[in-house]
């Protein structure tokens, strides 16, 4: 059984691994940070913490952490293969299910939404930005269970909860 120490103000922690707490930051390879900037900035929110000619940090607006995505340039890079191994998708989530509804908007308004999902414990939108990168959107749900993934059907689910949207 593995040995349970207190971490002050994040409940318990096991001993058993290596202590991880939170992913903090993603780097990815783009074939043009220019248009990558432009994409996270304007359809995800993402701020410029600092930019060099070949590559940015981003990060998101409010927190106290130095960056959550590094860009870097690399020309002439091929798009994701589907068919070989490789990393499926990096996370954000929102606080708010509004959130979920205007980041599906401006996801539909880029050309980047490929997918979504309810998987009873969250609500997902997965959308690929403009190298072809996968990413997932998603809204805990604070009720949820884990029920198996269904699609989503975001306008019934605001219904449910009496959320109006303007």
């Amino acid at each position: 059984m593995a040995k349970v120490r207190p971490d002050p103000g994040r409940g318990t922690q096991t001993t058993t691994g290596i202590g991880l707490k939170r992913l903090q930051h993603l780097v990815l390879w783009v074939s043009d940070v220019e248009r990558s900037v432009r994409f996270y900035r304007g359809v995800l929110g993402f701020e410029v913490k600092t930019r060099y000619p070949n590559a940015a940090f981003l990060k998101i607006p409010g927190s106290p952490d130095d960056h959550h995505l590094g860009l870097f340039e690399q020309t002439g890079v091929a798009r994701p293969d589907e068919d070989v191994a490789r990393m499926y998708h990096s996370a954000w989530e929102v606080g708010e299910i509004t959130d979920l509804v205007r980041a599906r908007q401006r996801l539909i308004e880029a050309g980047a939404l490929v997918g979504s999902s309810d998987h009873g414990v969250s609500l997902s939108l997965y959308a690929k930005d403009p190298d072809g990168l996968e990413f997932e959107i998603f809204w805990t749900v604070p009720d949820g269970n884990l029920v198996g993934t269904r699609p989503l059907d975001l306008e019934a689910e605001l219904a449910r909860r009496g959320v109006m949207m303007a």
